[in-house]
């Protein structure tokens, strides 16, 4: 599903950050991190075709590793525990999707293949 696609996990809890990247590595995808702080995801947008980011990440809003991948034409969601989703809305609007934690991995892997092959 997600065959040859470089995906950058940005994800500062490791055992979700390894369980999201073990579950894309088992559709096909080669992650990219999994990166558990803002900075070190910013110098890592350039190597990915799409990225699942938590949006605390650190305690640093992860909004600029998404203004960069959305300057690059590159999809993304959020993954994320947060309440206040209004909040991602109101800054990325509803094309971008947000998926609650916890969650199941079957459907980021789905969800970031039809992304994939919206924009190509």
């Amino acid at each position: 599903m997600l065959d040859e696609l470089n995906i950058l996990v940005v994800e500062d809890e490791a055992l979700i950050a390894m369980e999201v990247a073990m579950s894309l590595e088992d559709e096909g995808a080669e992650i990219v991190g999994p990166c558990s702080s803002v900075a070190t995801a910013l110098t890592r947008v350039t190597d990915a075709d799409a990225a699942v980011l938590d949006v605390d990440v650190r305690g640093e809003a992860v909004f600029p590793v998404a203004d960069e991948l959305r300057a690059a034409g590159k999809p993304f969601l959020f993954h994320t525990g947060r309440d206040d989703l209004d909040t991602l809305r109101d800054r990325y609007g509803a094309d971008v999707p947000i998926i609650r934690k916890p969650s199941g991995t079957t459907g980021l892997s789905n969800l970031l293949a039809e992304m994939v092959r919206r924009k190509t």
